[in-house]
């Protein structure tokens, strides 16, 4: 393998041996292992990216994740331990502005090979409302509501161009493997147009195009199927809705056909269930996939995704 190899302190050794980073098993057998193995060591800062990290690089890499399953990955503040991790890796795969704390230790590591994800897709201003007549709203009051959606993974064609990018990137930074890592791409490309095509056929024709949810994480999904997301809160999960926004969600409902509220499952659903209740309305998941854990609907992206698409069908009522 051509990646140059840095030499790490005892001090370093001893952080990184003491990490509890939740590694992916199907890259490396040993969870402490976050740097200075014998393949292409990758950080990456949430399942989507460790995902795509895993996916393409096959047994020539090591991932590590910054985020553990269950951890709201918005909430990351990263410990000194990690930081050691990333200074001595060879590559990170990150998603800039969705965490603060990963953005600034980017920045300061003297890691050659950084790559965003923002970088390799196009990202859109996405409030309460996205998709249908509301598509070219970006004018919201609320600056949290304003600034650029980065839930790109959702969206499985943004998805797929930011594979084809770290892949590139994997190629120019570990050459002895750029074959493989090529072809690799093309593997998770064609399954990721292969998701697209089940979710164009799953949503053309249903009773109604719009769908509740408590956390704007949908957006580039509806306006790629031609659906409007309506959310309780905007991009930040923890937020409160005003009362006048639940009172104007189930005044939609009652006037949209909405059946359902969907809740996701790292957040508390306290918000959604009230809703719903009032409304008389049902509630049930769609899964942003910011993490797996055992109350995920499926073991990987493409099984959530697909639990998310028969969600959808069954609110919106396929035809």
């Amino acid at each position: 393998m051509n990646v140059r190899r840095r030499l790490i302190s005892t001090t370093a050794v001893a952080a990184v041996t003491a990490l509890g980073l939740g590694t992916l098993s199907a890259c490396s057998s040993d969870s402490a292992a976050a740097a200075n193995t014998d393949k292409f060591d990758v950080v990456a800062s949430f399942y989507p990216m460790a995902f795509l990290a895993e996916q393409i690089g096959g047994d020539h890499v090591n991932v590590t994740s910054l985020t553990e399953p269950g951890q709201e990955p918005h909430d990351l503040e990263i410990s000194a331990k990690q930081t050691a991790a990333l200074q001595e890796s060879d590559a990170v795969l990150y998603l800039k502005n969705l965490q603060p704390s990963v953005d600034d230790a980017v920045a300061q590591s003297e890691i050659k090979t950084k790559i965003d994800a923002a970088s390799l897709t196009t990202l859109e201003k996405h409030g309460n409302e996205v998709g249908g007549h509301a598509a070219e709203h970006d004018d919201h009051e609320n600056e949290e509501l304003s600034g650029l959606d980065p839930h790109i993974w959702l969206d499985p064609v943004r998805y797929s161009q930011v594979a084809e990018g770290v892949g590139k990137a994997f190629e120019k930074a570990d050459p002895d493997h750029a074959a493989d890592y090529r072809t690799n791409t093309a593997t998770l490309v064609k399954k990721l147009d292969a998701l697209n095509t089940q979710f164009e056929d799953g949503l053309a024709n249903t009773r109604t195009k719009v769908f509740v949810t408590t956390h704007a994480a949908f957006g580039y999904l509806a306006e790629r199927y031609g659906l409007t997301e309506e959310a309780i809160n905007g991009l930040d999960p923890e937020s409160e809705p005003s009362a006048a926004r639940v009172k104007e969600l189930e005044k939609m409902a009652k006037a949209d056909g909405v059946t359902t509220v969907f809740y996701e499952t790292l957040v508390s659903d306290k918000t959604a269930k009230t809703i719903a209740s009032d409304a008389n309305l049902k509630t049930d998941v769609l899964d942003p996939i910011e993490g797996i854990t055992k109350k995920s609907r499926g073991t990987d992206y493409f099984s959530v995704q697909k639990a998310n698409l028969k969600a959808l069908e069954t609110a919106l009522g396929t035809k």
